[in-house]
């Protein structure tokens, strides 16, 4: 590999994904979680304990970039679970070299909440950035679902929205 090349670590992607977003997306689903959302999380099964069992995979940002823009179908990139904040230097490597090339939509599924996100300082430095959606809240057990108009989709628990940051 060269000096140059931008390396991620993920669990899987999603060329045409048609369930996150209003729009076709990509979606590339990230490896870590600190498993801080419902307490009741721990003692049962995990929504996502089989995507937190898959290998880790190593992937090229560049040629997941130019995977991305041949795609005519796709319009958006969708991070998600396990937490993609808790691969943030990952994360924030995508999203500034995806910047370079396209301006499409960036959703970024995160349990933590807005207050989080901005103690954290990636909420500030997010907002550097284009067309940046961040659905936030933790999945807490035994709620209803709720239909979320950014988004386009119904979110798991109503404690749960999405909120375009720029």
């Amino acid at each position: 590999m060269g000096e140059h090349t931008k390396i991620m670590i993920l669990k899987g992607i999603i060329d045409e994904d048609f369930l996150n977003y209003k729009k076709i997306a990509m979606t590339l689903e990230f490896p870590y979680c600190s498993f801080k959302c419902d307490k009741e999380c721990g003692q049962q099964v995990c929504q996502n304990s089989e995507l937190a069992a898959a290998p880790n995979i190593d992937v090229d940002i560049d040629d997941l970039i130019v995977s991305y823009l041949h795609n005519p179908l796709t319009d958006a990139v969708v991070c998600q679970g396990l937490e993609p904040f808790d691969s943030w230097e990952d994360l924030y490597k995508f999203i500034d070299t995806f910047r370079k090339s396209c301006k499409h939509d960036i959703v970024i599924y995160t349990g933590y909440t807005k207050e989080e996100l901005e103690q954290s300082g990636y909420l500030t430095k997010l907002k550097n950035y284009d067309n940046i959606i961040l659905k936030m809240g933790r999945y807490i057990t035994n709620q209803p679902s709720c239909y979320d108009s950014v988004l386009g989709v119904t979110l798991a628990s109503n404690n749960q929205y999405a909120e375009r940051i720029n």
